[in-house]
């Protein structure tokens, strides 16, 4: 478990580059975020890049004896209001599409849901700067 973060109100950016099967990293980073807000801090954003993306894919679909780490992070989000990014670049090239490129590149489906959203490396920037701390996993 890592060391509490003493100083008051931080504002966190965590970045997950890993996909949720195969590596531990989107799991460590779901626990992490529980831990930041339980110590009274605020996540500003998840923003999920690389092969992160592929944590949002509403299609996978792990073994009923499995934790669901994609529904895990959906959970967290909504229940935390805490926005949950991907980046639109590395989903598109990954497979992972939203229901608004899906219908700009004439496709009739999609495999990105509620509560997960899909912007640029802009908003990462953006939140960044607004951000104390920023935790890559």
């Amino acid at each position: 478990m890592s060391k509490p973060i003493t100083e008051p109100n931080k504002k966190f950016v965590i970045q997950v580059n890993r996909p949720a099967y195969g590596y531990s990293n989107s799991y460590q980073a779901l626990t992490f975020a529980k831990a930041v807000l339980a110590q009274g801090h605020q996540i500003l954003c998840i923003f999920f890049y690389q092969d992160g993306v592929l944590t949002t894919n509403n299609l996978n679909s792990p073994a009923s004896d499995e934790y669901d780490l994609t529904q895990a992070w959906a959970d967290f989000g909504i229940q935390n209001q805490v926005p949950l990014v991907n980046c639109v670049s590395a989903a598109l090239r990954r497979g992972v599409i939203s229901e608004v490129e899906a219908h700009e590149n004439q496709q009739n489906h999609w495999n990105l849901g509620a509560p997960f959203s899909m912007g640029g490396l802009g908003e990462l920037v953006t939140t960044t700067e607004q951000a104390d701390r920023v935790v890559c996993f």
